[in-house]
């Protein structure tokens, strides 16, 4: 046995060789193409801090920025049923639903959350475009109905973010009758006067844009989402006319009245706030504003805190 051979040059090569790398700790950026380290890119929302491009954030992660102190309480959806027309293309529609819940975590494609922000109790509505293109099926209908009737139930405001590339195919004729389900929702609200406002993020397309998500009191969007019914693409490929530069992303649209305000995302949390107390008819928010500690609690602190200027006990000159 050779004991340079066998021992010491392994462990040279060991501590000297290149170290395998996690390929999640970097993300390129889709639009500037810097690579940006996965820490620096959660903690700004993922914003790319070069071009300030809007990536996709999954609605827990919205809400975890959203909430006061990032808690929230998650509303339960009641479920349809799991395959209603035996749907299968490729592959059966149970098969791609498994696929889509393990690849993002989440049950479906929208999270129904209630929790305060700014002091201001709201029930807030998240769509994941990760979860099977966000796509508009009964579930979704359910928890816009739910977020509706809890809103209603502790007249609160609701906020909701949409991100969907529109109805849910597999579900057929079962997926556009969510969009007079959710008009209607929305039409409840709006009886017991109560504020919607529609967060419209990238993309936000199909039939969610002929229903829910272009009802709002206050429409918002994030910049330089896709906002539409069909695609810049299909219709070019239909009137075989050149669109004009920026067709269908929010400045677009902000400059020709369909939208009330293009917001930065790191800004859109306290934009909220100010909007929703407005509505509801609360003075502004007040910055570092904390409660008011519970009296019991301070003369408690009272009597077990020395007198001013010395010691405990003792009787200051």
């Amino acid at each position: 046995m050779n004991w340079i051979t066998n021992y010491v040059r392994p462990k040279i090569n060991s501590l000297f060789s290149r170290r395998e790398v996690p390929e999640n700790l970097w993300t390129k950026c889709p639009e500037c193409g810097q690579m940006l380290f996965h820490r620096e890119l959660a903690e700004n929302l993922n914003v790319c801090t070069a071009c300030d491009h809007h990536m996709a954030i999954t609605p827990r992660q919205r809400f975890a920025a959203l909430f006061d102190g990032g808690v929230f309480t998650e509303v339960k959806v009641p479920e349809p049923l799991a395959d209603p027309l035996q749907f299968r293309d490729q592959k059966r529609y149970p098969e791609r639903m498994k696929a889509a819940q393990k690849a993002t975590g989440e049950k479906e494609a929208m999270l129904v959350a209630e929790g305060e922000i700014g002091r201001t109790k709201i029930l807030a509505v998240g769509q994941d475009f990760a979860f099977m293109g966000g796509s508009m099926g009964m579930y979704v209908g359910n928890a816009i109905i739910a977020a509706a009737e809890r809103a209603v139930k502790l007249k609160c405001p609701l906020v909701l973010f949409a991100a969907a590339g529109g109805a849910r195919m597999q579900e057929g004729i079962l997926s556009l009758m969510q969009m007079p389900r959710t008009t209607v929702a929305v039409e409840m609200l709006k009886e017991a006067r109560l504020p919607y406002i529609v967060v419209l993020t990238h993309p936000t397309t199909g039939g969610v844009t002929a229903s829910y998500a272009m009802l709002g009191d206050v429409q918002i969007a994030e910049p330089n989402a896709l906002i539409c019914f069909a695609g810049p693409r299909v219709i070019e490929q239909t009137i075989r006319e050149k669109l004009p530069e920026g067709f269908q992303r929010a400045e677009y649209l902000l400059d020709h009245g369909m939208l009330d305000r293009v917001t930065h995302r790191k800004k859109l949390r306290d934009e909220l706030i100010a909007l929703v107390r407005m509505l509801t008819g609360q003075p502004p928010a007040v910055k570092g504003d904390l409660p008011a500690p519970k009296p019991e609690t301070v003369s408690e602190a009272a009597a077990d805190t020395p007198a001013a200027g010395g010691a405990a006990g003792e009787t200051p000159a």
